[in-house]
This record gives structure tokens, C-alpha cells and sequence, in this order.
């Protein structure tokens, strides 16, 4: 069975990124939540990149806040693609998490999205696209998630348009 793993650095991590787990749901994509930290257990961090990979795990996505880089240490144990999501866990707002996350060395690519739960959906969003190349049912839905993202802007602009005129 084919699905994003989604790894967070700590459980203070899960209530934004329920946001992606809800995404993939949304859209019927398997996906599998684990807590394991790059610096607290290591062995744990490496030992379950292993198994998902036997397992069916397409694409991963890294959630860790402060200069914590799980991203970088799930790029340095697979070839899958890696989604960095910064997480908002320390007096710099979550920047240290940014960047830490968006400077890998040459070689070693994880694509990073934005801070917190912004990220955390787009890090759903971006995962589904990788899957989509080899998945057609999915490139409609999200196909058609698009269009319905553009109609809802023209709703609400005829909305406000309305009020305008009164």
C-alpha cells in the first residue's frame, strides 16, 4: 500500500499537523503519523525510515520545531522525497525552524513549506502532487480542488462587490 508518512519531531507538534493528516484525508490518501525525534531517538528516527519504505511510504513529511532538523536526517536516510515543515516552537517564532530546514547541503534536497499550519497543509498538498504524477484519480481531484479554490474567490468577490454597492 502506497502512502505519506508524516513524522513529527514531538507531540506538541500534532495539533498543527492534524491540519495534513486532515488534508490527506480529505482526499482519501493514505498516510501514517509517528512521533520520533531527530536528536532524542535517532535509532527510533532511522529504524521506522526503514520499515515505512517496506511498507508502501512514497513521500515523507518532517514536522520539528526550533533547530531541530528532522527533515535533514530523514533526507540523509532515504531517496524518497521529503517535506520539511518548520514548526513554531521557540522564541524565534519558528524561524530557526525555517531555517534550518530550507539549508541542506547540495545533494541532499527537502522541499520546505511555510511555518506552522500553512506549512502543515501545504505539505499535504505538495505530497498529494508527487503522488498524482503516478496517480490519475488523485490529479482529478486535486485538478478539481483548484477549480473550486478559484470559484469560491469569484463568490466571495461578488459577495463584497454587493455589500460595496449598498
Amino acid at each position: 500500500m502506497k502512502f505519506v508518512s508524516i513524522i513529527i519531531g514531538s507531540k506538541s507538534d500534532f495539533e498543527v499537523m492534524k491540519s495534513c493528516s486532515d488534508t490527506l484525508e480529505a482526499f482519501g490518501v493514505n498516510y501514517e503519523l509517528v512521533i520520533s525525534s531527530a536528536h532524542r531517538s535517532p535509532e527510533r528516527t532511522k529504524d521506522y525510515i526503514t520499515a515505512a519504505e517496506k511498507k508502501g511510504a512514497q513521500v515523507f513529511i518532517a514536522a520539528a520545531g526550533m533547530a531541530a532538523h528532522l527533515a535533514g536526517v530523514l533526507s540523509s536516510k532515504t531517496v524518497k522525497p521529503i517535506i520539511g515543515v518548520p514548526m513554531s516552537a521557540s522564541a524565534l517564532s519558528g524561524i530557526d525552524a525555517l531555517l534550518s530546514t530550507v539549508q541542506m547541503p547540495a545533494g541532499m534536497p527537502v522541499a520546505t513549506v511555510a511555518i506552522g499550519k500553512a506549512g502543515a497543509i501545504n505539505s499535504a498538498y505538495l505530497a498529494m502532487q508527487i503522488l498524482a504524477l503516478e496517480n490519475e484519480e488523485l490529479a482529478v481531484k486535486l485538478k478539481e480542488d483548484r477549480i473550486a479554490k478559484a470559484k469560491k474567490v469569484e463568490l466571495d468577490s461578488l459577495e463584497i462587490e454587493t455589500i460595496i454597492k449598498l
